[in-house]
């Protein structure tokens, strides 16, 4: 018999969510024969599944260990040795700036994400346990395009993932990014239009009328220039794949460095940059949930990648 005792990050999901993580490699019809056997109880009592697991439960699995080991399949996480950044942490969030060039969140089984790289960091620094992540895994509220650095948000609890994740969804955090475009943007200006994504080729297309897309609202204010270059501060209204760099391209003003919006002739004539000019610059938060008051009215800022400087060092005036 093995006995587990809910913690903070088991609390407030139902008890077949539980298990199902739990037990990764069993089927649901073997869970819920467990539990009509009583094989599997909770609090020594049988239960049917959709229970909501409290603090301090008792989850009880009457099983041979190589039957309980068989079915949990291999629970070890293989810690990476890449440093990230981290611009804010607390007992439930982490943000961290990430590099351009590396994934958030993994496309293929073999690839190597941020939300990889921040779970190391939490077992390094003893946040997190091998045995915390059978049945909770800290996970990205947000993801930046590969080629885009900047501010991603991650929770590191179960209470930290859903409130950061409901925060971005309804829009209680202000997003500010910083690009270089090509071309002289002297003004500030806010951009309103639909987007539309072809899945087939990953590229969205902007309309000015509504071409069965989304609503997009982004606004752009320039803080310096360069020659034939502009730096701009961009507030992201509302955040559609791809819209900051497919808004500015359909202005034509397309961000030094993008090889989806851009254009061929202006990326030659900048050979150094091998990635977007665009970073995710500012988070600002509104008011947050108690538990939340480190970061409520808080003001998050990313320290802009060497790529960056480089390129202002580069360009007459800067």
């Amino acid at each position: 018999m093995q006995e587990i005792i809910v913690k903070k990050n088991e609390a407030g999901q139902r008890f077949d969510k539980f298990l199902f993580k739990y037990f990764k490699e069993a089927g649901s019809g073997f869970i819920f024969k467990m539990l009509r056997k009583k094989n599997i109880v909770l609090n020594d009592k049988k239960a049917s599944g959709k229970e909501i697991l409290e603090l301090d439960d008792s989850v009880k699995i009457y099983m041979k260990d190589e039957t309980i080991d068989k079915f949990r399949g291999d629970a070890s996480f293989n810690v990476t040795s890449s440093e990230i950044d981290v611009a804010y942490e607390d007992d439930n969030v982490i943000i961290v700036n990430k590099p351009a060039g590396v994934l958030s969140q993994k496309a293929d089984d073999t690839d190597v994400s941020l939300n990889e790289m921040i779970i190391s960091y939490l077992i390094k620094t003893g946040s997190l346990t091998q045995d915390d992540l059978q049945t909770f895994k800290p996970s990205i509220c947000n993801r930046l395009d590969r080629n885009t650095s900047g501010l991603v948000v991650a929770g590191k609890t179960l209470k930290g993932l859903q409130v950061m994740s409901q925060v971005i969804k309804e829009r209680d955090v202000d997003k500010y990014y910083l690009t270089v475009v090509d071309g002289i943007l002297d003004d500030e200006i806010e951009l309103n239009g639909y987007l539309l994504k072809d899945s087939k080729t990953n590229k969205v297309s902007i309309s000015d009328t509504d071409n069965g897309g989304d609503k997009i609202e982004t606004s752009f204010e320039p803080i310096d220039f360069g020659e034939g270059v502009t730096i701009l501060e961009v507030k992201l209204i509302t955040g559609k794949t791809h819209q900051i760099r497919a808004h500015l391209a359909s202005i034509g003003h397309p961000i030094i460095g993008d090889r989806k919006y851009g254009t061929e002739h202006i990326n030659k004539k900048y050979p150094k940059i091998k990635n977007q000019l665009l970073h995710a610059w500012i988070l600002k938060f509104n008011d947050l949930p108690e538990g939340f008051e480190g970061l409520s009215d808080k003001r998050i800022m990313a320290d802009y990648p060497n790529e960056f400087n480089q390129f202002m060092d580069d360009v007459e005036e800067f």
